[in-house]
C-alpha cells in the first residue's frame, strides 16, 4: 500500500529528545559512511509496511556503514565487555513513515558474535547475519573486513579501506541526512516498528576510499552500485540509546 506521508520531520543534527527509558546501550566506534545514490523506485519495495524511502532533491541512497559495537547493554546496564562488543557491517536504506518520522531500514546486518546475532533476529526481527569480520587501523588507514558465514548467502563479502582526512567543520545537508538519523523501521511479527534512538552530535571526516569490494548490497536485493559513491566519510563514533517503541500505527509495545 502507498502512501503520502504527512510533512517529514525535519532533518536536525541533534536528537529531537533523549529516549525516557532507554532499552538498549551501546557505543559506534570507527565508523565508514559510504553512500549512492538510488532511484527510490528501485527499494521501495523493499521497505516495511507504512514507510516510503524517504529522499532529498528526488534521490533516496543506500548506504554500506561498517563499524565496531561496542560494549551493547540493556537498560542503562554497564555494557557486556565481550559478548556485547564486535565488528558491525550493514545494509541500509532511508525512509520515512505515516507520521513524518524519518528513519533507516536494515536490509542486512552482518556481525562476528553469534549470540548477539540470534538475539537481534529474534528479539527485534532485525535481519542480523553472522559474519567473520575485522576492523584494522595503521594510522591514518582504516580496513574493514567481512565474510558471511550464516545464514547465506554464505561468502558474501565486503572489504573498505579508507583513509581519514581533515574533520567536517560544516556538515552538508546531504551528509546530516545520511549520518543524523533518529530511529529505525522495522517489522515485528507482522506489526510496524519504529525504534528510536537518541546519541551526541556526530563528529564527522571527510574520508578518501582506497579499496572497496562488495556482495552486501546485492545479496540485499538492490541492484550493484555503479560508480564511485556519493559520499564517503568518518566518524571515531558516539554513545547511543534506543527507546522503546511507542504505541500507535508504526509502533508496538515492547514485551
Amino acid at each position: 500500500m502507498t502512501f503520502t506521508p504527512v510533512r517529514p520531520e525535519p532533518i536536525t543534527a541533534d536528537p529531537p529528545g533523549y529516549p525516557a527509558r532507554a532499552l538498549l546501550t551501546q557505543s559506534w566506534l570507527d565508523l565508514a559512511f559510504v553512500h549512492w545514490a538510488v532511484d527510490p523506485a528501485d527499494v521501495a519495495p523493499l521497505l516495511p509496511a507504512g514507510t516510503v524511502p524517504d529522499t532529498l532533491d528526488g534521490a533516496t541512497y543506500v548506504g554500506l556503514v561498517a563499524f565496531r559495537m561496542h560494549r551493547v547493554g540493556w537498560f542503562r546496564l554497564p555494557g557486556v565487555p565481550y559478548l556485547g562488543s564486535f565488528p558491525e557491517t550493514n545494509v541500509r536504506l532511508y525512509s520515512v513513515d505515516e507520521q513524518g518520522r524519518r528513519g533507516v531500514v536494515f536490509r542486512s546486518l552482518d556481525a562476528s558474535r553469534l549470540i548477539p546475532v540470534t538475539v537481534g533476529r529474534a528479539a527485534f526481527g532485525l535481519p542480523y547475519l553472522w559474519s567473520r569480520m575485522s576492523v584494522r587501523r595503521e594510522g591514518d588507514v582504516l580496513v574493514y573486513d567481512s565474510r558471511r558465514r550464516w545464514p547465506g548467502p554464505r561468502g558474501a563479502r565486503s572489504r573498505i579501506a579508507l583513509r581519514v582526512g581533515e574533520p567536517v567543520e560544516e556538515p552538508s545537508e546531504l551528509e546530516h541526512f545520511l549520518t543524523a538519523r533518529w530511529g529505525l523501521h522495522s517489522a515485528f511479527f507482522g506489526r510496524s516498528l519504529y525504534l528510536p534512538n537518541s546519541h551526541p552530535r556526530w563528529p564527522l571526516h571527510h574520508a578518501e576510499l582506497l579499496d572497496h569490494e562488495d556482495d552486501l548490497i546485492e545479496a540485499a536485493g538492490l541492484p550493484r552500485p555503479c560508480g564511485a559513491p556519493v559520499s564517503v566519510l568518518y566518524s571515531p563514533g558516539v554513545p547511543v540509546e534506543f527507546g522503546r517503541p511507542g504505541r500507535g500505527p508504526a509502533g508496538i509495545p515492547t514485551p
